[in-house]
């Protein structure tokens, strides 16, 4: 049976063959936390725990509409009031019906970036942006690419949406917003940023080829060969039990095991790269100062794994945290609905698109569990039926889509609280 102390010896097999990079990972049950372990380094001289910074892609979607339910909950919200009445220029070119719940179920067809910009110090400007996407029309994929779909995840558009209409509802900047009604109740003030301040960017993990200093030439992370030490691990984690019995036979190994979460057959690559990719085949440089400084909150938020943690706490105790409401009951009722069942024209997987949410990627029987991957393959979700909050982040240079840590930790947790 395993045990929340099974953990650590865990993180550490999942080094693998990167001994010097590692995570940060912390787990609540009921409120109480019964996990807080870290292996490696985060930065040359500075180990993971779970105080540690991160650079944490997409997972800041999930803290945004976390932050959404807050502000529906106090009633300075509406999911299916169109955007247009919060921020007036919006509703323009087609845009006028488009409802918040658009955007967190990524049905609005405002995905693709290229149709805005692909200029760095465009995407790094928080006025430009949004004066370019009141500018946008509604660009659903084309007839032929969309056959069969039913949502096109909107991977940095969405974040400039949300954003700015946060910020024309309160009248406050998105990181004011974000600390009065969910950091500082949850205390974790200085523990999560959609703007980092530029004193903070020395203290953010990097992965180890960013050790020695900014890389001369961009790179994003290709899929390495698994090794046999890679192989030996895998076949033995406490998850390769519910691999082997999903594979029928077939051999443990990353690829392999990956294909059972995601169905990159069906991928569109045009799509994928039109979401995600805006200024050529390596995207951004997220860890670059220009970069990290910048306000792109559905990409570049910063946050501690505790941070994560206590947000999905959160989730799954109801709403509340240490006796206080944040979320009230109808809004959690309704953003824990699936609104959207079906395949997605950007990401390689049926979403089961909550609001703000996709469905928790396991092979054990979760269906009501919640949350959001970064491109990484960093995670944090919740379970509410096993009371389950879970944080992983990560320095590993890894994508989403070639590592399968996220699966292992996760199985795990699940596996604990059965």
């Amino acid at each position: 049976m395993t045990t929340w102390e099974d953990f650590s010896g865990v993180l550490t097999q999942l080094q693998f063959d990167e001994p010097l990079a590692g995570g940060s990972l912390v787990i609540y049950q009921e409120g109480v936390e019964v996990v807080n372990t870290a292996v490696g380094n985060a930065l040359p001289d500075m180990a993971w725990k779970d105080d540690v910074l991160s650079v944490n892609f997409s997972i800041g979607k999930g803290v945004m509409a976390t932050l959404v339910a807050v502000l529906v909950s106090k009633g300075l919200l509406n999911y299916d009031v169109p955007i247009g009445h919060y921020w007036a220029n919006f509703a323009s070119n087609g845009k006028q019906n488009i409802t918040l719940r658009d955007i967190l179920t990524h049905t609005s067809g405002l995905f693709n970036i290229t149709t805005l910009t692909q200029s760095v110090d465009d995407l790094t400007n928080w006025q430009t942006m949004g004066e370019l996407v009141e500018s946008m029309t509604s660009d659903t994929p084309k007839a032929q690419e969309i056959h069969g779909y039913a949502s096109a995840y909107s991977a940095l558009v969405s974040g400039w949406v949300l954003g700015h209409t946060i910020e024309r509802a309160t009248g406050q900047t998105l990181q004011e917003v974000l600390d009065e009604h969910l950091a500082r109740p949850l205390g974790i003030e200085g523990q999560i940023f959609y703007q980092l301040p530029s004193k903070k960017v020395g203290q953010v993990a990097k992965p180890v080829r960013y050790f020695e200093g900014m890389p001369t030439v961009k790179r994003k992370p290709t899929l390495k060969p698994d090794t046999p030490k890679i192989t030996e691990i895998l076949s033995n984690l406490p998850a390769a039990t519910i691999w082997k019995k999903a594979l029928n036979g077939v051999g443990v190994g990353t690829a392999i095991i990956n294909r059972l979460y995601f169905d990159t057959s069906k991928m569109n690559l045009a799509n994928y790269k039109n979401a995600l990719m805006p200024n050529g085949r390596d995207g951004m440089e997220y860890y670059h100062p220009q970069v990290m400084t910048a306000m792109i909150p559905a990409a570049n938020g910063v946050s501690t794994a505790q941070a994560l943690a206590r947000i999905y706490a959160v989730h799954a105790n109801n709403g509340v945290w240490q006796g206080r409401v944040l979320i009230s009951p109808e809004v959690l009722v309704d953003l824990r609905r699936v609104q959207v069942n079906g395949f997605d024209a950007v990401m390689p997987a049926n979403m089961c698109w909550r609001t703000g949410f996709h469905r928790l990627f396991s092979l054990q029987n979760t269906p009501n569990a919640y949350g959001h991957m970064g491109y990484n393959g960093s995670v944090a979700f919740c379970d509410p039926d096993r009371k389950l909050a879970f944080a992983f982040i990560h320095n590993f240079d890894t994508t989403m889509l070639n590592d399968v840590r996220q699966f292992a930790l996760s199985e795990m947790a699940l596996h604990a609280t059965s």
